[in-house]
């Protein structure tokens, strides 16, 4: 027989932001353990619910027993079981005793010998009595409790006075029903029941629920409550986005709306949207700092019209639903005044100090302990975006004056207040100093994750602050020794590597459309940045180890994208950044050809006989070439070299592979007729130099031995 479960844990307040975290886990853990022990019946379903103050799961199909099973078991080698005479050894009667088969235990049809591995081992069957539900749920939910990742535990008293538990929020109730029955379990001192509790304002204190299957619609009729988190998140949405039609306005992007609705969603049991309003002459102060502190400090839902501006208007979700809800429409009014005053007074208090006053301040402001202060970060910084903007056309004058002012609003009022406001600030405050448009611009990209796909960088001062501030970070916090390592990155320095390969191939987009060549390297970069610290400081491998890691994250973003031969091809020879997308697909293209695979595999070879050579040796020499085969391929080499080299200077990276698979018959006749290891000396010599040519010529745009079989 089987019947549908509901276990629930009636709880004090749950931390919101882990809510649906903890509810999923709760209803994973009990099912997972009932499943382990064999009361899930076939195409069983698992609901989980989790409100502010419960835990709960539904599971379809739950067995009242478990089924017996056969069990076989490994036991030990047979040599080690019998004796020379085939009866059982006393290593074998004492392990069968242990597993509780006494000496007089009739063992037929129970011990088996048989091969295993090459070797012969004795094997036991046995059969395993099923467990009953009660049983089995109560090591169920002693492991589902045990193993919640829950934030933060605390100790509690129980009722009798004596006994102290440990939960993330003292539990007050133990619900668990099979179909109709209650099952008699226990934990957290309490036992298990048929009630459950209501809305703490609004709905029924205590309800009875009469089976499983009637819990959800009992809290809902009864208690006033939404028990699945997300039907109350749907609802709440619906209740948001109808007030906000209603009111001719938009909650704003989507990835703004989500994280604050799943936090209201976890605060609230019967969800109601008010819609409150505040006084029009807040909407001076920035928008960013009124939208942050009604999210953050309030959890409302700010409102905007078609532009994306800020109105005077924002929703409440309120836990409590009324006819007159007066009372708390004009409550929460009152409360998100004073909060827009102080945004507002931080806004002009600020506005007093220019943000060129306010850069010494930062010598005491501390970077890190052994990189300095951010006086000093500012100050390198400054170096790198001025060479930066000079090699990417930008005006240096104003990127080093974006520099020197990038960190500053970091002492203002707002930005202490607010710390995720940085760079913002910086542009409003800039723009109120009078400072150049693109300064101020680039004050707010300077924390910009990555410029969006297919945008071309218009401030190009935004590209080199963006770009010097990444460099300074990865040398300067690689360089000191710490690196990435697992799934650690404290610094953001995977993120900070994604932001600068976005950077370059923004910036070879813009150049390639406007027939220029880009000059910048991150190589260089990361060199001149080494030498602005203090001598010794950085770590003399660094650099070049945050090559290797740049062009590793890079391997891993486009392989979803292109064939991994074709990027591992060009990653190998870590060409410019701009340049790699460009020679990827070129390779793609190449990789089609006919002469593709037979000059991969040519140049593999090539490739493992110069690893052996002296790489030191002199060019080749015409002069000692006496096989036909050396002769031609010299000759086809001269032929297509200054075409390849033509198409490769412009940027052609698939014409250049086109071109050089015209040596392909050279290439071929050269293996099958010259014999590059001969006897003499000057011929080996020459040849191999013949060879290290070829092998750069054909590597000139990636490493086509990664595309050999």
């Amino acid at each position: 027989m089987n019947a549908n479960l509901l276990v629930e844990l009636f709880t004090e307040e749950l931390p919101p932001r882990a809510l649906k975290a903890l509810g999923d886990a709760f209803a994973r853990g009990i099912a997972s353990g009932l499943a382990a022990r064999g009361l899930l019946a076939q195409g069983h379903e698992v609901r989980s619910f989790s409100t502010p103050r419960r835990l709960a799961v539904h599971i379809s199909a739950v067995l009242a027993n478990s089924p017996d099973r056969e069990q076989t078991r490994k036991l030990m080698p047979a040599k080690v079981a019998f004796g020379p005479d085939g009866n059982p050894a006393p290593a074998l009667l004492k392990r069968l005793e242990k597993e509780g088969y006494g000496a007089h235990a009739d063992m037929t049809g129970k011990i088996e010998r048989r091969n295993d591995g090459g070797a012969e081992f004795v094997f036991l069957h046995e059969i395993v009595k099923g467990v009953s539900l009660v049983s089995a749920l109560q090591g169920a939910l002693e492991e589902a409790v045990a193993r919640l990742p829950v934030p933060k535990m605390m100790s509690y008293q129980l009722a009798d006075g004596i006994s102290t538990v440990q939960f993330v929020r003292p539990v007050h109730g133990l619900l668990a029903l099979h179909g109709t029955e209650i099952v008699p379990v226990t934990i957290l001192g309490l036992d298990a029941g048929r009630v459950t509790h209501g809305h703490r304002f609004q709905g029924v204190t205590d309800i009875p629920v009469a089976s499983a299957d009637a819990y959800e619609e009992a809290l809902a009729a009864h208690g006033k409550v939404i028990a699945a988190f997300d039907a109350r998140r749907d609802e709440t949405e619906m209740q948001l986005r109808a007030q906000a039609e209603a009111l001719e306005a938009s909650l704003g992007p989507e990835e703004d709306v989500a994280p604050l609705l799943d936090e209201v969603t976890a605060l609230v049991e019967y969800p109601t949207v008010y819609a409150g309003e505040f006084e029009p002459e807040f909407l001076a102060v920035p928008q960013e700092c009124l939208v942050l502190t009604m999210r953050t400090n309030q959890k409302y839902f700010p409102l905007f019209d078609a532009a994306g501006k800020l109105v005077n208007r924002f929703l409440i979700v309120s836990n409590m639903r009324l006819a007159d809800p007066k009372n708390i429409v004009e409550g929460n009014n009152r409360v998100v005044r004073p909060r827009l005053a102080d945004a507002r007074f931080f806004f002009e208090t600020d506005k007093k100090i220019r943000l060129e006053a306010r850069v010494p301040q930062l010598g005491a402001v501390v970077y890190h302990n052994k990189l300095g202060s951010q006086l000093e970060r500012v100050e390198r910084v400054q170096l790198l975006a001025g060479k930066i903007a000079r090699e990417i056309g930008a005006d240096p004058a104003l990127a080093e004056r974006a520099a020197w002012l990038a960190k500053a609003d970091l002492v203002t009022n707002m930005v202490g207040e607010f710390p995720e406001l940085q760079g913002v600030m910086g542009r409003y405050y800039a723009q109120a100093d009078g400072e150049h448009a693109q300064v101020a611009e680039a004050l707010s990209d300077q924390y910009r994750i990555r410029f969006d796909a297919g945008e071309s960088p218009a401030n190009l001062v935004s590209v080199s602050l963006f770009i010097a501030d990444r460099v300074e970070t990865l040398v300067g916090i690689w360089g000191i020794g710490l690196k990435p390592s697992g799934d650690k990155d404290p610094f953001g320095l995977r993120r900070a590597t994604l932001g600068l390969i976005n950077a370059f191939e923004l910036l070879g987009a813009k150049s390639l459309a406007a027939n220029q060549t880009l000059t910048l390297r991150l190589e260089d970069m990361l060199q001149q940045a080494a030498g602005l610290f203090k001598s010794g400081l950085i770590e003399k491998h660094a650099p070049a180890e945050i090559m290797e890691f740049a062009y590793e994250r890079y391997r891993h973003q486009l392989i979803p994208i292109f064939e991994r031969k074709a990027v591992d091809a060009v990653i190998a020879l870590q060409p410019p950044l701009h340049e790699v997308v460009q020679r990827v697909s070129a390779v793609v293209e190449f990789s089609a050809l006919t002469e593709a695979e037979a000059l991969a595999a040519a140049n593999k070879r090539i490739g493992n006989i110069l690893k052996k050579a002296d790489t030191s040796a002199a060019p080749a020499d015409a002069s000692l070439f006496v096989e036909p085969a050396e002769k031609a391929l010299a000759a086809a080499m001269d032929t297509v070299r200054p075409a390849a080299q033509a198409r490769f200077a412009a940027g052609d990276y698939a014409g250049t592979l086109k071109v050089l698979s015209q040596m392909r018959l050279a290439v071929d006749v050269f293996f099958d007729e010259v014999m590059v290891m001969s006897e003499d000396p000057k011929l080996q010599a020459n040849r191999i130099a013949l060879l290290r040519d070829l092998h750069g010529l054909m590597n000139m745009v990636a490493d086509i031995s990664k595309l050999a079989a």
